[in-house]
C-alpha cells in the first residue's frame, strides 16, 4: 500500500475513530472536525504509508500539548502551520514527511492542515497507535536516546497569552518547558518537533495507525447506538465493561493536565490523566493503561473525551486489551509509566510488566 485516500468522509472517520483510540484523551471531536475539513477548503492533504519513503528521510511530529479541559485554551490552524514553519527554519533540512504523535478526535488529524499547507506528506507512522498524557511516551523512546537533542516550536494562545517559541535541549527539559509554556499560553499549545529518520521511526513508531482510526470510526458511524457500540468493539476485539449513570466526576487541570476521577454506578471507578488509566470495581481492576478504556454514550454511541464527563450522562465503558492497539515502544518503557502511579495514586506497572 502506498497512498490512502483522504475525502471529507475520511475526516469524519479518522475523527471519530481516532476519538475512540484517544482513550479519554485526544483532543475534542469538534476540533478535529473543524481543521480536518479546512484541510481541504485549502488544498489536498496527503497521507502515505511509510515504504513509500526512504530510510534516511526526515520526519517530524506534530501535535497539541495541554489540557484540553482548560477553559482559556487558544489554538487556531495558522498556530498548527506557524508551528512547523519555525521548526523546519531552526533545523534548516528538508522534512519530507509530517507524522501526528497518537490517535485521538483532534490528533488522528494533526498535520492534514499543515500537508494541505506545504504539499508535504503525512505518514501512517504515528509516534503511537492510542492517547498518552506525556510528551516522552509520544516521542519514539528518544528519551533513551541519550546523545538526541530535542528541537521543540511551539505557538497559541490569544491577545496577551500569545505565544512562539524555539527550544533545543535534552527531549525531558525541552517537554517540560513546553508543558509548562502551554499553561502561559491558556492550557493549550500546537507544537511541532522531534526529528527522527524514517529508519528510526520503524523501529518505534505505529505503522498503519492513522488507517486504524479510521477503519474504527466507519465501524463506528456505520451504526447507531448501542450497534455502533458493538461495532467498535467488535472492529477492536474488546468488550463494555460498565454501563449505566455517571455518579460522581472530579476533574482538576493541575500542570498542564486533566487529572480526576469517573465513578458509574457508584461501584466502578475510573481514574484519568488526561486518558482513562484505570477502571476497577472493588478492587478488581478491568483495564490498565497502555489498555483503551474509553468512554462511550450509552444511547447514541459517541465517544465522550474524559474532560467532557458530567453527572447523570449514561454511558458504556469499553475495554480493549493493548495487545489489539497498534503502540510505540515508549508503550514498554516501564520508566515511563512510573510517573503514571504517582498521579493517579494507583498501581500501574504490575498489572503492564
Amino acid at each position: 500500500m502506498a497512498k490512502i485516500r483522504l475525502d471529507e468522509k475520511a475526516v469524519e472517520y479518522a475523527v471519530y475513530g481516532g476519538a475512540v483510540l484517544g482513550g479519554g484523551g485526544g483532543g475534542w471531536i469538534e476540533d478535529g472536525l473543524q481543521i480536518g475539513k479546512l484541510a481541504f477548503e485549502i488544498g489536498q492533504p496527503e497521507l502515505i504509508t511509510v515504504d513509500e519513503l526512504q530510510d534516511e528521510d526526515l520526519l517530524v511530529t506534530v501535535s497539541l500539548v495541554g489540557a484540553p479541559a482548560a477553559k482559556d485554551k487558544y489554538v487556531k490552524p495558522i498556530h498548527y502551520a506557524k508551528a512547523l514553519d519555525i521548526l523546519s527554519q531552526k533545523i534548516g533540512s528538508p522534512i519530507q514527511g509530517i507524522i501526528t504523535n497518537e490517535n485521538g478526535a483532534g490528533t488522528t488529524v494533526n498535520g492534514w492542515f499543515q500537508s494541505a499547507v506545504t504539499g508535504i506528506p503525512v505518514i501512517d507512522i504515528p509516534c503511537n497507535g492510542r492517547a498518552h498524557p506525556t510528551g516522552s511516551m509520544g516521542s519514539m523512546n528518544l528519551s533513551e536516546q541519550p546523545d538526541y537533542v530535542s528541537h521543540q516550536a511551539a505557538v497559541g494562545g490569544k491577545g496577551s497569552n500569545y505565544m512562539e517559541l524555539s527550544i533545543s535541549s535534552s527531549l525531558d527539559k525541552a517537554s517540560t518547558v513546553i508543558r509548562k509554556a502551554s499553561i502561559e499560553a491558556g492550557g493549550l499549545l500546537a507544537v511541532a518537533r522531534n526529528p527522527v529518520s524514517v529508519a528510526y521511526a520503524k523501529a518505534n513508531g505505529a505503522a498503519g495507525a492513522i488507517q486504524q482510526a479510521i477503519e474504527v470510526g466507519e465501524a463506528l458511524l456505520s451504526h447507531k447506538g448501542e450497534a455502533a457500540i458493538q461495532a467498535v468493539i467488535s472492529k477492536l476485539g474488546g468488550k463494555v465493561v460498565a454501563e449505566g449513570d455517571v455518579t460522581d466526576f472530579i476533574i482538576e487541570t493541575t500542570g498542564g493536565f486533566d487529572v480526576g476521577t469517573v465513578t458509574i454506578n457508584n461501584s466502578y471507578e475510573m481514574t484519568f490523566w488526561n486518558e482513562y488509566m484505570t477502571i476497577e470495581k472493588n478492587g478488581d481492576r478491568f483495564g490498565t493503561f497502555p489498555d483503551l478504556i474509553m468512554t462511550l454514550d450509552a444511547k447514541t454511541g459517541k465517544p465522550i473525551v474524559s474532560a467532557a464527563i458530567e453527572k447523570g450522562q449514561q454511558i458504556a465503558v469499553i475495554s480493549v486489551p493493548k495487545e489489539n492497539l497498534i503502540l510505540s515502544s515508549t508503550m514498554r518503557n516501564e520508566k515511563l509509566m512510573k510517573p503514571v502511579e504517582e498521579i493517579i495514586k494507583k498501581s500501574i506497572i504490575p498489572y503492564i510488566f
